[in-house]
């Protein structure tokens, strides 16, 4: 059985908890709150463990954090624009918290809720949500499953969707990493991503066109280190619906290398522009699996769409080693 030990309470008097993984080679910390990671450590190239993921002490913290740090995000992760969507015949209204845009699901999202823990082992712990119909204007009632499992040097977060009417629904993890154990800001970490082409974003954020990556500043075919601000989308290199390795992070200063792996067809790469706070920008770096931002509006697809009755899966994998 995993450690279980209070994290805190919540501004309704509700406790929070934390579940803390181990296998030997990684040690994972999650809480119940938002099914969120709070602190990875993994071993540097003489065995000396450190902390790669940005985090805080107690749900209040998290609570009160509206930068997603670690959070699973959802109904939808990203933005859909004019936080509004036309499924079938219908239109649908969602709530806007980002401007005029709808963000990770809204103003009370998935990383704004208390999950239920179903299951709990030394490696693995499983977290449950349901999402009621018209929850943030989404339709249909959804729910909702996400493992988080250590193995070896990976961590695997698997999600899991089932609806009982048509929705959108992609589900992703939001951590912040810094794989110096915020020795060096991210920036300074080098970055290979298989990636031939992005989505270049207006002033809202949201997606202008598809464009190759390059010869441009976005061009990380070689590896090379970030020294800049990102929050683009891009597309996963082959994508066929198998396991795919999208993106490999380097620290020089730790020796400790990440490489990153999904299912779906695209990855947010932000360096964290929005961090103010405890946190500022460049501190860390998120690597969020998931459709293209925006894609039901647009011709930047795949669309996130969950048809009800079906089950929807996806895997994310983070794999460490050392240089």
């Amino acid at each position: 059985m995993c450690k279980q030990t209070p994290f805190g309470r919540l501004a309704d008097g509700r406790p929070a908890q934390l579940f803390t993984l181990d296998n030997g080679v990684l040690a994972l910390s999650v809480t119940d709150y938002g099914a969120t990671a709070v602190r990875l450590t993994v071993p540097t190239p003489d065995g000396t463990p450190v902390n790669v993921l940005l985090g805080y002490g107690g749900a209040a913290e998290y609570e009160r954090d509206d930068k997603y740090l670690g959070a699973t995000v959802g109904r939808c992760a990203n933005r859909i624009g004019g936080a509004a969507f036309t499924l079938g015949s219908r239109r649908y209204t969602l709530s806007a918290n980002d401007g005029e845009n709808h963000l990770h699901g809204g103003k009370s999202g998935f990383n704004d809720k208390l999950w239920t823990v179903i299951s709990a082992t030394d490696t693995a712990v499983t977290f449950t949500l349901h999402s009621p119909d018209g929850d943030e204007g989404y339709p249909a009632a959804l729910d909702v499953r996400v493992t988080y499992a250590l193995n070896g040097p990976a961590l695997r977060i698997t999600y899991e969707a089932a609806a009982d009417g048509d929705t959108l629904c992609c589900l992703t993890n939001h951590s912040y990493f810094n794989l110096s154990g915020g020795r060096e800001k991210a920036y300074a970490h080098r970055l290979r991503l298989f990636a031939p082409t992005y989505l270049p974003v207006g002033d809202d954020c949201l997606p202008l066109s598809r464009t190759q990556t390059a010869g441009t500043r976005f061009d990380f075919s070689q590896n090379r280190p970030i020294e800049g601000d990102y929050d683009n989308s891009f597309d996963v290199e082959g994508y066929d619906g198998s396991l795919r390795t999208f993106a490999i992070l380097t620290s020089r200063k730790s020796g400790v290398t990440l490489t990153a792996r999904t299912d779906r067809p695209a990855f947010q790469l932000y360096t964290g522009g929005f961090l103010n706070g405890a946190y500022e920008p460049g501190d860390g770096v998120c690597l969020e699996t998931q459709f293209p931002p925006n894609a039901v509006n647009t011709e930047f697809g795949p669309v996130p769409l969950l048809r009800g009755g079906e089950v929807s899966r996806s895997v994310t994998e983070y794999v460490f080693g050392t240089l």
